[in-house]
């Protein structure tokens, strides 16, 4: 038998949580033939895997990549930690549908795509014309779907359009979609009643699709919306996945045995719901979540009319110093910012913008917020690094980056992302290797086939005859996150081969050109 690519010589881990064997991988096409001894076999093209470690390619199942994918194909800040596969459209924000006057996530809007789409199935030939480096499966954004129906006030549907929902939720689905995520934090669905969540969920359920949730907090009411999320499980009978699991604020630290508690119990009683993490202490998102919640209804030209009114910026000013509390302004860091003018500010804390700007730090925080029109980033300081390796640790718990694909050259390499975007897996493969945290046959599993079990991702996540050929091959003295909350934009190093569909997409430890990532559904 000739194989078109045969790694040879590598310590196998194949996903399943064994211990590593030595072993070959023999690939035809798109596919792996076979795994064990093939010395005797000869190849059209050999990689030796001598003295690293050969296993599935990585699944990111917490990403936002989904706009990106269409405009930095190569996906290089994922391909340098060993990802293969992104779950795109997490937090309740996806590419498609695009109903009624919904817009696109500000990050996204101004960026020249290669083409116009409105449903999933057009944005899927639009990826399959881009042809990007890794597979994609996407999760249809429950705001998304919301904004696009029922508008951006802060209420839940009517009836009636609950029904549109529920049918602009089951067309997305059969055109490809692989779930539902809600970002219940965000308006308008921080303002939505669960039963909304719950019928959408009912429309997963009965196509065997997973509901994701960024819940209603990570903090003061993490409990409280843990509750709620097994809750809609329950009620609806769909998959559920936990985003992101952590407990925000130090005064929130103490819960996390009562969360996990929580999760365990449902799955004993036979819920199906697991979790993600990425292995950091800080979140990210919109700098602008810091605004009360009533700030932030109707769309960005309400919420900039809200901080121009010197009356309304005050009560929100008030309200904003208020519910800091704890962490004060030391614990924000400015991330991406769009308005030229503001460039200096990018990875500075706010207290030391204030500085700068001679403003008390409330004041700058709401000057860069309104100067930058609701584009800035904000990188948020306030979880426990010992909670983090806990909830790591479990055996139910993926890994997420929770970041959009980046790139240190182009058009995705002039913002200031969170380092998570290139170092995740990388920072937890070189825990994991140091004796920081689980053995790495289990961090194998969690990256590969737990994600693909709970996702659905079929034939992909395991080592074996017949599967899908996405292959990560990663030297184990090399193999680390460069990435830093100062300076970002930097590739992980360590991972010297990576194989997407049977496609050579990194060798050496450079990327090929080759890209034969697939849209899942």
């Amino acid at each position: 038998m000739k194989f078109d690519l045969l790694i040879r010589n590598g310590s196998v881990l194949d996903g399943t949580g064994t211990e590593a064997v030595r072993a070959d991988v023999g690939i035809i096409g798109e596919r792996i033939e076979a795994v064990g001894d093939l010395s005797k076999a000869k190849a059209k093209q050999t990689i030796d895997a001598t003295g690293q470690f050969v296993c599935p390619g990585f699944i990111d199942v917490h990403s936002h990549s989904d706009a990106y994918l269409l405009i930095e194909p190569r996906a290089s800040s994922k391909v340098f930690q060993g990802i293969t596969t992104e779950v795109c459209g997490n937090c309740g924000a996806s590419v498609a549908p695009r109903l009624g006057e919904a817009k696109l996530p500000s990050d996204w809007q101004d960026k020249p795509f290669p083409g116009i789409w409105r449903t999933v199935s057009e944005y899927r030939k639009l990826f399959e014309q881009t042809n990007p480096a890794v597979n994609e499966a996407l999760l249809i954004g429950h705001n998304t779907l919301h904004r696009g129906i029922c508008g951006y006030e802060p209420r839940g549907a009517t009836p009636d359009e609950l029904k549109k929902m529920c049918r602009a939720l089951e067309q997305a689905l059969d055109e490809g979609g692989c779930g539902m995520s809600t970002g219940l934090i965000y308006p308008p669905a921080s303002a939505v009643p669960r039963e909304e969540v719950v019928e959408l969920s009912k429309v997963c359920a009965a196509k065997n699709k997973i509901y994701t949730s960024h819940m209603r907090s990570e903090g003061k009411q993490l409990l409280e919306a843990i509750d709620e999320a097994l809750d809609i499980g329950r009620r609806s009978g769909a998959r559920v996945q936990v985003s992101h699991l952590k407990t925000s604020g130090q005064a929130n630290w103490h819960k996390v045995d009562a969360a996990l508690e929580k999760i365990e119990s449902a799955i004993a009683e036979g819920l199906e719901v697991a979790a993600d993490r990425y292995p950091y202490t800080a979140a990210q998102t919109d700098l602008d979540i810091i605004l009360p919640d009533w700030a932030l209804y109707d769309g960005k030209d309400a919420v900039l009319g809200r901080l121009r009114d010197s009356n309304v910026r005050k009560k929100i000013r008030d309200e904003v110093l208020e519910g800091r509390g704890e962490f004060g302004f030391s614990t924000v860091m400015i991330g991406s910012v769009e308005n030229p003018a503001l460039q200096q500010f990018k990875g500075m804390k706010v207290d030391e913008a204030a500085r700068a700007l001679s403003m008390d730090p409330v004041d700058a925080l709401l000057y860069i917020i309104e100067k930058d029109e609701l584009r800035t980033g904000g990188i948020f300081f306030g979880m426990c690094e010992e909670n983090m390796w806990k909830i790591l640790a479990q055996p139910w718990v993926m890994i997420g980056c929770d970041a959009s694909l980046r790139a240190p050259d182009g058009i995705l390499s002039k913002d200031h992302p969170h380092p998570r975007a290139y170092g995740s897996f990388t920072k937890l493969l070189r825990a994991s290797l140091d004796g920081q945290t689980v053995t790495l046959p289990e961090m194998i599993r969690k990256m590969t086939s737990l994600a693909a079990e709970q996702f659905r991702l079929k034939e992909r996540g395991v080592l074996k005859k017949g599967n899908f050929a996405d292959v990560a091959v990663f030297d184990p003295v090399k193999v680390k996150e460069n990435t830093t909350y100062k300076e970002p934009h930097q590739l992980s190093e360590g991972v010297t081969t990576l194989v997407v569909n049977g496609t050579l997409t990194i060798k050496d430890g450079q990327l090929t050109g080759n890209r034969c990532g697939h849209f899942l559904d």
